[in-house]
């Protein structure tokens, strides 16, 4: 009885030594993962620069207005359409592409209400557009155009000008953000820099905007006399930002 059970119990060590060694009886090591703070990098330096260029607004943009009433909508928007075609007659001979450019601008007719809150009549106002870079050619052809007086004036750049002077503010800006983050390597002791990532934006606006006063359109189109105008100047500034590695 006692030699069976020996017999039994040594069997099963047998068994439980063959299905797992003591080397594999061992907790297993998992490697732990890499923290945020392994992979950043280092040394890394962030800064902008700017560029600026001053120049004389090369762009005109002078409208013309006309107002009209009717008894009702359509007779209203009979003599506007009358009063712009009479216009476009008178401009269209000077339209030149780029140096003048002409394009209508607003259309509507309205109610006019009296005191009861009924409608009195309609009223309506056409407006048309002439812009380019030929100040003289605009303001004689806008002094021609007697049934419409101005509304508006603007100054602007060209497209031309403005992308000529953009180029020229962002090399200046991506000069000054080259040396900058030249300079400010070595004032932290390295010998130079690695470009990261880098972002170029432009803006562009008025130094001194001119307010020009309009006359009443018989006053301003007296003797077919164009409307005096003066340009002011615009300074455009690119920005360069980013960021660099020191190394």
């Amino acid at each position: 009885m006692t030699a069976c059970f020996v017999r039994v119990a040594a069997l099963g060590l047998l068994v439980l030594g063959a299905g797992m060694s003591p080397a594999s009886a061992q907790t297993t090591t998992v490697p732990a993962p890499m923290t945020s703070t392994q992979n950043a990098p280092h040394n890394v330096l962030q800064l902008s620069a700017s560029g600026q260029v001053e120049v004389e607004q090369d762009l005109l943009t002078l409208s013309l207005g006309a107002t009209r009433e009717g008894a009702d909508a359509a007779s209203a928007q009979a003599s506007l359409r009358q009063v712009l075609d009479e216009a476009l007659k008178q401009v269209r001979p000077s339209a030149q592409p780029g140096q003048m450019d002409v394009r209508t601008g607003a259309f509507s007719v309205y109610p006019r209400y009296d005191r009861n809150g009924r409608i009195g009549g309609w009223q309506g106002r056409a407006e048309l557009i002439l812009e380019g870079r030929d100040f003289a050619r605009i303001t004689q052809a806008a002094a021609r155009a007697s049934s419409m007086g101005i509304g508006q004036l603007a100054f602007g750049l060209s497209r031309e000008q403005r992308a000529r002077v953009e180029a020229e503010a962002q090399a200046q800006a991506i000069e000054r953000f080259k040396a900058r983050a030249a300079d400010i390597a070595r004032a932290f002791g390295f010998a130079g820099y690695t470009l990261r990532e880098v972002s170029v934006s432009g803006d562009a606006g008025d130094i001194a905007p001119r307010m020009v006063g309009m006359a009443s359109p018989a006053r301003a189109m007296a003797a077919d006399a164009p409307v005096p105008v003066e340009p002011g100047r615009a300074l455009v500034q690119v920005t360069v930002s980013g960021t660099v590695q020191a190394r």
